[in-house]
């Protein structure tokens, strides 16, 4: 790692982002100085408005993505090198609003019927039956999983903000399941990784265990982890829980963030009448 990437790297930590975070913003950069080949020390707006075009233009890339590139690179610019930074010089991109993909819950036991292992399996289970974001599932503790309460604590979600959301029965059963196929028993991760059990899985280990589940499955749909966090709460929601009990398990600081649930829910759409059907309208 260059010396920039160190002082960066140390300014996220003291700033206490998390480690996805962390990873996203020194990719951002790295790829921004390959981009030049020149340290982005000896770069400016003008170049990040560059490299801004190309990624749209040439890379193809997503606005959401590109968002967190600019993300990166205002972190750097202003809280690394210093320098002035204003919105006017340097917009974020606009970012169409799409309504996220659903499945129904037959899709859901098709995708984990179809899980690749049995980590993949209890993986998928926990997304959908908590409603975890994918790094929050890969960094669960053992510790997290509380029997007694029948809840799994979340530590340091987004936005560093612990949870409490509930443990289904079933997800239990599934869990002591995978425990007890385990050669080795892990101390402290619930899903340790390949290095003794020292680090947890990665977050790509949940991407891919959604991705082969839903391959294997035949499913259609563009199906990632959040997938399943936006089916887990949609079907609670129409089967009557109320939106700020959603939020509080979901762990949106904003009701608004979780109101899209309500265009989502079939439930809701189904007892809605079209004006429509309140017209007399003569036949011709």
């Amino acid at each position: 790692m260059t010396r920039l990437g160190k002082m960066m790297l140390e300014e996220l930590e003291r700033r206490n982002y998390t480690q996805t975070t962390r990873a996203a913003y020194l990719f951002g950069v790295a790829d921004f100085a390959k981009h030049f080949g020149r340290s982005p020390d000896q770069l400016g707006l003008e170049h990040i408005r560059e490299y801004q075009a190309h990624l749209f233009r040439v890379r193809k890339l997503t606005a959401a993505t590109v968002s967190v590139r600019v993300a990166a690179l205002r972190f750097l610019f202003v809280q690394v090198l210093k320098r002035p930074w204003t919105t006017a010089d340097m917009p974020y991109p606009k970012q169409p609003y799409s309504m996220p993909t659903v499945l129904s819950e037959e899709e859901v036991a098709h995708l984990i019927a179809a899980a690749a292992t049995p980590l993949h399996r209890v993986l998928l289970m926990v997304l959908y039956g908590a409603g975890l974001r994918r790094a929050e599932a890969a960094t669960l503790k053992i510790t997290d999983i509380d029997t007694e309460r029948m809840v799994i604590h979340v530590r340091g979600g987004k936005g560093r903000k612990d949870r409490d959301v509930m443990l289904s029965p079933k997800l239990l059963d599934e869990l002591r399941e995978y425990w007890r196929g385990l050669k080795r028993k892990p101390k402290v991760w619930l899903f340790p990784g390949q290095r003794r059990g020292e680090q947890p899985i990665t977050d790509k280990v949940v991407w891919y265990a959604c991705q082969q589940a839903a391959t294997r499955a035949g499913l259609e749909k563009h199906i990632h982890p959040h997938t399943l966090r936006h089916s887990f709460a949609t079907h609670l929601l129409e089967a009557g829980t109320d939106l700020r009990t959603i939020q509080l398990l979901l762990g949106h600081e904003d009701l608004r963030v979780t109101t899209v649930y309500l265009h989502l829910s079939n439930r809701h759409l189904r007892a809605t009448t079209s004006p429509l059907d309140r017209l007399s309208l003569e036949t011709t």
